[in-house]
């Protein structure tokens, strides 16, 4: 889905972070890279964590759909010899990438990273004013063509559940009021008029356009689609005793990762009263801690890593299941393709 060094931004306009993976020890013990076995990282970013995975003897195959951080990688590629190999990818597609044999491990890293937030070109973030654009592998809709266009009630919809924004239709009413008068164009354009309209309380720990700038962005480059997909990818590429381990910034994607774990560990449903449904095969066992989350010595010295939770599951040699997005209860959002230019 994203660009990403291991440091997940919790927020959708913070500003500079040095690029450090979040919890690169957990990611490493629950995936144990090791001489002979082919990871597959599916955000490379800047290269956190399949350097510490190359480092470990693995051989990697890393995607990211930013060609921005596929340029940057090269000089790493090219300093191991054949053991990297990096693809311009979305990681939803991560299975067209693997090896015959299937793979040993999978991880995820979701979320924008920080060089993206860095770049006001972007648009990424309102600390930085720039294009209203926000897209990830610079093709397709952007957050312009989102606010300029969609209608109202999807703007409402779009703020409420991908941002959990409580002011949602308030500030929907106003950009139906202002675009009429002038499309929006920048990133401080955005953020200026929703501080107006919902401005900042003492008490509110971060600025009032965080919460529709990260919907914004969670849309436009459907990143919560991406990921179940990607999930349901891993399931099929990975070999039997294979790893796929995930890391999430924010409640929305751990959700889906939970319950996808919680799905594919083949429980039994039904109740004392009702009869029990067929059980079926679990595809992933766990692998330690339900989830994992960073200390409190990791976050203070990387303030991304407050918010980090870290999921693990163990390929059993049970065929993969259907790739049904009704597990997850997705809303039906307004349409990519009807809003571009």
């Amino acid at each position: 889905m994203v660009a990403n060094p291991g440091g997940g931004s919790t927020d959708a306009g913070g500003g500079p972070v040095r690029h450090i993976p979040v919890l690169l020890d957990e990611v490493l013990a629950a995936l144990a890279p090791a001489p002979g076995k082919f990871i597959l990282d599916g955000t490379f970013g800047a290269g956190g964590y399949s350097s510490a995975i190359l480092a470990a003897g693995a051989e990697v195959i890393a995607l990211d759909r930013d060609p921005t951080a596929i340029a940057a990688g090269q000089a790493m590629v090219d300093a191991h010899g054949g053991r990297l190999r990096l693809v311009h990818s979305q990681f939803s597609h991560l299975a067209d990438h693997a090896p015959q044999g299937g793979l040993d491990g999978v991880v995820l890293d979701i979320g924008v990273s920080s060089m993206q937030v860095d770049e006001a070109e972007r648009g990424f973030s309102f600390q930085k004013n720039g294009p209203l654009d926000m897209r990830m592998s610079a093709e397709g809709v952007s957050a312009a063509d989102v606010v300029n266009r969609a209608k109202v009630a999807d703007l409402i919809r779009i703020f409420h559940f991908l941002g959990e924004e409580s002011q949602a239709p308030r500030i929907a009413h106003a950009i139906e009021k202002r675009r009429a008068e002038k499309p929006f164009e920048t990133t401080r354009d955005l953020a200026g008029l929703i501080e107006l309209v919902t401005p900042r309380k003492m008490k509110d720990k971060i600025h009032p356009a965080t919460r529709v700038f990260q919907a914004l962005r969670i849309f436009v480059n459907d990143e919560l689609g991406e990921l179940a997909q990607a999930l349901f990818a891993a399931e099929t590429a990975l070999k039997p005793g294979g790893r796929l381990v995930v890391v999430t910034f924010h409640s929305l994607e751990d959700r889906i990762v939970k319950k996808f774990f919680s799905d594919r560990a083949g429980k039994a449903s039904g109740s004392r009263h009702l009869p029990v449904a067929h059980e079926r095969a679990a595809t992933f066992a766990a692998i330690g801690k339900p989830m994992v989350s960073a200390s409190e010595a990791e976050a203070e010295i990387n303030p991304r890593a407050r918010s980090a939770k870290l999921r693990a599951g163990l390929r059993t040699d049970a065929a993969a299941e259907a790739a049904d997005m009704s597990l997850f209860g997705f809303p039906n959002l307004a349409s990519l393709g009807k809003l571009g230019g």
